[in-house]
């Protein structure tokens, strides 16, 4: 077995001490804590207990982690959808309306999250301009509401996440060959076929980025939810602030959170099959 030279083990320590004290051990700290008992006023108790964990078997967790999945799966496809379009008029652009452009997608992060967030609340509002328009143009009735939604959540969540990923997709096409694209068409492609035969698999690794961007923040959102969505709409991370912050019960929040870290971490796995497959 060849270990490591010691060049080599001190350029790696800083990385690896940053990972050990801010990624390995809290998450097992998180794991440790799900498997004491909850106190009734609240806190960890002393000694060891699988209640926290038996109460993932509730009912209505199965429905929470499908609901939570699926309007992260929704909003990551709709900002591919958006992304990819985006990202190939960025890359034909000039160098210099490059910048502009690029400039223009990260304006938005120059405003506080939650402030955005509170915009779009007020925008969805029931007497808000937007659903008076709505219901003179008879597209809703008037007890219909924009707010308390899945569409709401989707909607504000794509608006918060489309730049992270334009930005990886946008670095993949700029490293395209259009050349290629032009001579898919003198073969007889027609624009759209081109594009999705030639560039989309040209930026594939860009793709796979932008994916991973999205809906692994999305797994663990709450923020968006909570703000603009409804009861109906709770995903994961409500139900793991609630445990924490309203019901005092910390082994049962740790037990929802690590089972959060396991599907974060499960497309990361299969991303990393993939790639073993691969090579």
């Amino acid at each position: 077995m060849n270990l490591p030279k010691k060049p080599e083990l001190l350029s790696t320590a800083p990385s690896l001490l940053w990972l050990v004290m801010f990624v390995l051990v809290p998450v097992f700290t998180i794991f440790a804590i799900a498997f004491r008992p909850a106190l009734p006023a609240g806190g960890i108790g002393e000694g060891w207990s699988m209640d926290a964990v038996r109460a993932l078997g509730d009912p209505s967790y199965p429905a929470l982690f499908m609901r939570t999945i699926l309007i992260g799966a929704m909003t990551t496809l709709a900002c591919l959808a958006a992304g990819l379009p985006a990202a190939y008029a960025m890359a034909r652009l000039t160098p210099a309306w490059r910048s502009r452009m690029l400039l223009l997608v990260i304006v938005p992060f120059w405003t506080n999250f939650v402030i955005r967030v509170f915009a779009w609340q007020q925008i969805l509002h029931a007497e808000g301009y937007l659903a008076q328009l709505f219901r003179s143009l008879h597209i809703i009735g008037e007890n219909d509401r924009l707010l308390g939604n899945t569409a709401a959540v989707v909607l504000v969540s794509f608006y918060t996440y489309l730049p992270f990923a334009i930005l990886p997709l946008f670095a993949a096409a700029e490293k395209f060959d259009f050349g290629l694209l032009d001579a898919a068409r003198d073969l007889g492609a027609k624009s759209l076929k081109a594009f999705f035969s030639v560039f989309v698999p040209g930026i594939k690794q860009g793709i796979i980025t932008a994916l991973l961007v999205v809906f692994i923040p999305m797994l663990g959102a709450y923020v968006v939810p909570d703000m603009v969505g409804g009861t109906g709409t709770q995903m994961l991370g409500n139900k793991i602030a609630q445990r924490n912050f309203t019901d005092r019960n910390l082994p049962e929040a740790a037990a929802l959170s690590g089972a959060l870290a396991l599907l974060v971490l499960a497309p990361m796995f299969l991303r990393r099959r993939e790639k073993t497959a691969a090579a």
